[in-house]
């Protein structure tokens, strides 16, 4: 009786899970899968209500829901005032050299120098609150400033109708916002994937001398310059200001051009003697607020604005006024505005992550890209309606920041409430500061975005991958931002493409003194066995687009077509090894081909086994 019932039981139990494999469940809905994604991505551990439970309460869910949001409400409560020596330091320090970048960065946007201020204060706080990132210095960058500066004017003036220009850089700011906010809440990072680490070294590479280039115009002195960002555009520009070939008010003075230079020269001076003594860290930090000092006193000193050097003239103090009415969502260029947004979005989350998981590596922690995508994009939302344009991080600031010690995010605090002091007391005292000045601080941070170590090694790892970098390179560099973001993605799914269509196959011999099986090609003193081909199929998936191509490679192998094989076989094919690790995927072409490939081997005598 109880061989009966365990009998009964085993086959109740084959029959029911029978039928789910048979009748197995529908997949969840789109919506829940959404809806799960913006619970995992805003509230902590899949609590979409704060209810009460067993082990906590409803205060505890709460303050749950809240550090997941802000996690300054976590770290705060061990926060000692040995780290806030560190971090006031370090803001200090960072500040020092953000405000004289603000300026340059502003004016490389063809915006007022003091929104370039601005963007300094409110992001940098709501970041503090809501980042990962400890060592991360928020405000406004070089790319995307240049990014801005080439892709707005294209919709309104920045010299004839200034207010209209600005207020689209608002509603381009707020839908970055937008876009990164929505990247972080649905979990669509791998769009930012889609440039990928190859292009991003092109194109910073081709966006640093195209800002070098149009800070000819403030070395120079000019008043006209062409608004193209193409390199032919902006020599031709320059080559017809040197040679006295535009208007008499429009030439060149060669005064902001010996001050520009002086002081370029100081900053990297500065920063060599950083660079080779790490205590004086602090050096090429302040060098460029010294520079801005200094050059002013120079200017004012000896009215040098009277002799044709070009000043700054007045910049707006006081606190970020409100931009909420100036945002254009309803006007005719709210598509266009949606685009640029959409770039600038990728290419400061791009930057943004990338330089805070390169610090937070060196120190040992994880840094999570969605709630990074999303503290960017609440911030950049915010400083939207504040009279700020696209923030991120900064790869030359964040260095500054780690090298200056700080601990938390609390450097960002002090930094923001510094240039918020500086707007209410200090902005009077830059109107005699040199236009030129702003140029060779923004000149002296180019280097930086320039690897030409790491282009050599994508050069010598992956051929397709530097073809990508240089794509991006040559678009940005003779083009548009947009035809060089537009080359290096094409290229980069080209690159997937033809791999996917193309897959590595590979005939395979044993290494000598060891049981390891690699490419003869790549290993000529590899070892085959007479008779037998071991074969690789090097790709992570068979399917439609490259079943047929495998299994005539494959054939064409066996058939002993190639000269290169009857040397590694030694004879008639007798064996036919495939080994498909790599696969992880097979669809019904896939299994096809494979089918049709033993039958045909099969019937030249040749059997066909797994490794």
């Amino acid at each position: 009786m109880r061989e009966q019932g365990v009998f009964h039981l085993e086959e109740h139990g084959q029959t029911e899970r029978s039928q789910w494999v048979l009748d197995s469940p529908n997949p969840p809905p789109l919506w829940k899968k959404l809806f799960s994604s913006v619970k995992e991505t805003i509230l902590p551990h899949g609590n979409m209500f704060c209810f009460s439970s067993k082990r906590k309460t409803i205060n505890g869910h709460a303050l749950s829901c809240l550090q997941n949001l802000f996690p300054i409400i976590s770290w705060l409560r061990d926060y000692k005032v040995s780290k806030f020596k560190d971090d006031l330091l370090a803001g200090l320090t960072l500040a020092s050299l953000c405000i004289p970048q603000s300026i340059g960065y502003a004016t490389l946007a063809k915006v007022a120098p003091e929104y370039g201020l601005y963007t300094s204060v409110v992001p940098p706080l709501i970041y503090a609150m809501m980042g990962s990132s400890r060592e991360i210095a928020i405000g406004p960058v070089a790319v995307v400033s240049m990014l801005l500066a080439s892709l707005v004017p294209k919709v309104e003036d920045p010299v004839t109708n200034p207010n209209a220009y600005r207020n689209l850089v608002f509603t381009v700011t707020f839908f970055t916002g937008i876009f990164q906010t929505a990247f972080g809440v649905f979990r669509l990072g791998f769009l930012v994937d889609f440039l990928s680490h190859a292009a991003l070294v092109g194109f910073m590479a081709g966006a640093a001398i195209i800002i070098g280039l149009q800070q000819l115009k403030g070395l120079l002195g000019l008043s006209h310059f062409t608004s193209k960002t193409d390199v032919v555009s902006v020599l031709a520009s320059v080559y017809k200001s040197l040679h006295n070939q535009i208007a008499p008010g429009q030439k060149w003075n060669p005064l902001n051009f010996v001050l520009g230079c002086s002081f370029l020269i100081f900053i990297l001076i500065t920063r060599f003697i950083g660079r080779r003594n790490r205590k004086l860290f602090w050096l090429p930090a302040i060098s460029p607020l010294l520079s801005v000092i200094l050059s002013t006193l120079i200017v004012y000193l000896s009215r040098a604005d009277k002799h044709g050097v070009n000043i700054i003239k007045h910049v707006k103090g006081g606190l970020n006024p409100s931009s909420l009415h100036q945002l254009q969502l309803h006007g005719p260029h709210v598509g266009q505005a949606a685009k640029i947004g959409l770039i600038c979005s990728v290419i400061a989350l791009t930057e943004a992550i990338a330089v805070g998981r390169s610090f937070a590596s060196i120190k040992g922690y994880h840094l999570d890209g969605n709630k990074e995508m999303l503290s960017m994009g609440i911030m950049n939302i915010a400083g939207s309606l504040t009279s700020c344009y696209v923030a991120t991080g900064s790869f030359s600031r964040t260095a500054v920041n780690f090298s200056a010690g700080c601990q938390t995010a609390v450097s960002n605090i002090v930094m923001a409430v510094t240039v918020f002091l500086s707007l209410e007391l200090f902005t009077r005292l830059l109107y005699y500061t040199p236009v030129a000045i702003l140029a060779s601080i923004v000149l002296s941070a180019l280097p930086g975005l320039i690897d030409l170590s790491e282009a050599c090694y994508i050069w010598k790892v992956d051929k397709l991958d530097f073809l990508a970098c240089i794509g991006a390179f040559l678009g940005v560099l003779f083009a548009t931002v947009e035809i060089g973001l537009l080359v290096a993605v094409i290229i980069s799914f080209a690159k997937i493409l033809i791999q996917s269509i193309r897959p590595g196959i590979e005939v395979l011999g044993r290494v000598p003194r060891t049981e390891a099986f690699c490419d003869v090609t790549q290993y000529p003193m590899a070892i085959s066995t007479p008779g037998i081909i071991v074969i690789r199929i090097s790709s992570g998936s068979l399917c439609f687009a490259n079943a047929n191509f495998v299994r005539e490679r494959i054939l064409k192998w066996v058939s002993q077509d190639e000269d290169d094989l009857k040397e590694t076989t030694k004879g008639r094919v007798q064996a036919v090894i495939l080994d498909m690790t790599n696969l992880m995927n097979v669809d019904t072409s896939g299994i096809l081909a494979l089918e049709e490939l033993h039958k045909r081997l099969l019937s030249r005598g040749v059997e066909v086994r797994p490794p």
